[in-house]
């Protein structure tokens, strides 16, 4: 199990190395004068060459990678080089939208999912069929489309909830459950419907295995059978499925949060990179890669725990 994880981690460190190094050289080839654009278009040459000077763009693009690289190791990601606020600072601020959101999301996905899916798949029948019609019209209608009826009907023209969010620093829970609420509805709308399908399709693979039949003959229950053996053997495919809607959750809720006006790291990423805040945007990076190699992992321990091949594999 410990060369097993430490694989793992190790195969994640290569990931977040690649993904640093390409992003930082991206931002230097697409990006613009930043200087000019942070002094604004009235600064003199003077001027512009100073703050440069300052930010350390006069500097080798491999020179400034590796300062980068140098001051990252010890945590310090730098500050904001359009509002001077420090990068951990501005992300520890808006990380826990994000996080409460998708985190909520997924957990409701994967217990409504769950059992939906088993139910198609020992019932079948008229709910095996809504299903997976369900599957293809989720499929077919993207998440920001349900968040944008939502947002029309329950906030603009109902005023069940506010239609933009009202989570400040200091908001209490009343307000979090308020601004999270419709969006994380969107959110399970859309991924319920896959992650039934994937559930009842592993969960019917099983079924038809021999080793069923033979638990069935020696007059085991049909609870135990599905809830102890069936399910540990399905769940594998369930949780791969969780974990990629997680991760595309992590990069997608960007308009979620943009149409509910949800202070999380969407809107965050978007400024920064719409700007060329090369700090901001590295800080983003890193701990989007940082949180979604850490996911795969867990992803990876739960698998390895249901199914010992995959520790060898």
């Amino acid at each position: 199990m410990v060369t097993f994880i430490l694989k793992r981690i190790g195969s994640g460190l290569v990931v977040l190395a690649a993904i640093s190094c390409l992003t930082f050289f991206l931002l230097y080839f697409s990006s613009t004068n930043i200087a000019r654009n942070i002094l604004g278009e009235y600064a003199t040459p003077e001027q512009v060459a100073a703050k440069q000077a300052e930010l350390g763009l006069d500097q080798p693009i491999f020179s400034r990678f590796l300062a980068w690289v140098a001051e990252a190791l010890t945590g310090n990601f730098g500050t904001s080089w359009f509002t001077n606020e420090s990068v951990v600072q501005a992300i520890s601020n808006r990380l826990p939208v994000t996080l409460a959101l998708v985190v909520t999301s997924i957990v409701i996905i994967a217990i409504l999912s769950t059992l939906i899916g088993v139910a198609a798949a020992v019932k079948r029948g008229w709910i095996d069929r809504a299903v997976q019609i369900a599957a293809v019209i989720g499929d077919a209608i993207p998440n920001f489309v349900l968040a944008i009826v939502f947002v029309t009907i329950f906030a603009i023209q109902l005023g069940f909830f506010p239609a933009t969010s009202s989570i400040q620093p200091g908001a209490d829970g009343g307000a979090w459950v308020a601004s999270l609420t419709l969006p994380v509805i969107a959110l399970v709308i859309s991924g319920l419907t896959s992650g039934a399908q994937q559930v009842r399709s592993a969960v019917i693979k099983q079924l038809e295995k021999d080793y069923v039949r033979t638990l069935r003959s020696r007059g085991i229950s049909e609870g135990v059978i599905l809830f102890k053996h069936v399910l540990r053997s399905a769940a594998p495919a369930g949780l791969t499925v969780l974990s990629l809607q997680f991760i595309g959750m992590l990069g997608g809720v960007v308009i979620i949060e943009q149409i509910f006006a949800l202070p999380g790291m969407g809107a965050l990423a978007v400024q920064s990179t719409t700007l060329g805040d090369t700090p901001l945007v590295m800080g983003v990076v890193l701990y989007t890669v940082i949180i979604v190699i850490l996911v795969n992992l867990l992803v990876d321990l739960a698998n390895g725990w249901l199914n010992p091949k995959v520790r060898v594999s």
